[in-house]
């Protein structure tokens, strides 16, 4: 039994990210529309292998479509996301910033913001968490391990809003994870690029010994 009951969920972005997320969402029986920048025609194969419990839309389809929606897009196109179908819900962020791939972000590299804060400033009435930002794509679907199993992984959520953190913490024990909240968007940078807890397997108790390990760092 999830502790999330089968739901609507649109994803934006299909790939590693958000293609893996949508098979591990469908196959927990959540229907899932999901939407890349070149169109849905170019998703036809995917949501033929994911079954009838998927559909591909237009990113906005994607964002009105799902009671919840996760932007798993590169950094750069955040304020492509659109803002008015995502008002009042839940979005759950999976960025990262890559400078080589995105550019230099002043805030970003002056410490002035967060990855996921950005989102939140682009998204003023949706509720952003962060999450699924420091593990590969390719662990998603099989690290997790059910819950109350010793050295189970952690992952971590920020979020300004308890209900968003809630969600995804609920998301994390569907898909076998047990969750640290760090506290608000503004503290998220102690799971970013180059932090000790990035990328890392680790159990709770390792997980928040690194991010209190943390220390920001600073572009030259």
């Amino acid at each position: 039994m999830t502790n999330i009951a089968p739901t609507r969920i649109g994803i934006i972005g299909a790939g590693n990210i958000g293609g893996t997320l949508a098979r591990g969402l469908v196959g927990l029986g959540h229907q899932v529309t999901i939407a890349n920048s070149r169109g849905p025609e170019t998703l036809a194969d995917l949501v033929a292998e994911l079954g009838p419990n998927a559909t591909a839309g237009t990113v906005a389809e994607a964002a009105a479509a799902g009671e919840f929606v996760i932007v798993a897009v590169p950094l750069k196109a955040y304020r492509d996301v659109p803002v008015a179908p995502l008002a009042g819900k839940v979005v759950i962020d999976t960025s990262n910033y890559y400078w080589e791939r995105d550019g230099r972000i002043a805030e970003l590299d002056s410490g002035e913001a967060t990855v996921s804060g950005l989102l939140q400033e682009h998204l003023l009435e949706s509720k952003v968490a962060k999450g699924f930002t420091h593990i590969a794509s390719d662990s998603i679907l099989t690290d997790g391990t059910p819950a109350g199993t010793p050295g189970r992984r952690a992952l971590s959520t920020a979020s300004d809003f308890d209900d968003a953190a809630e969600l995804v913490t609920a998301l994390y024990d569907d898909l076998g994870y047990d969750t640290v909240v760090i506290g608000r968007l503004s503290e998220s940078w102690r799971v970013e690029r180059d932090q000790p807890a990035y990328v890392v397997v680790q159990n709770r108790e390792e997980l928040e010994a690194n991010l209190t390990r943390a220390e920001r760092l600073l572009a030259a």
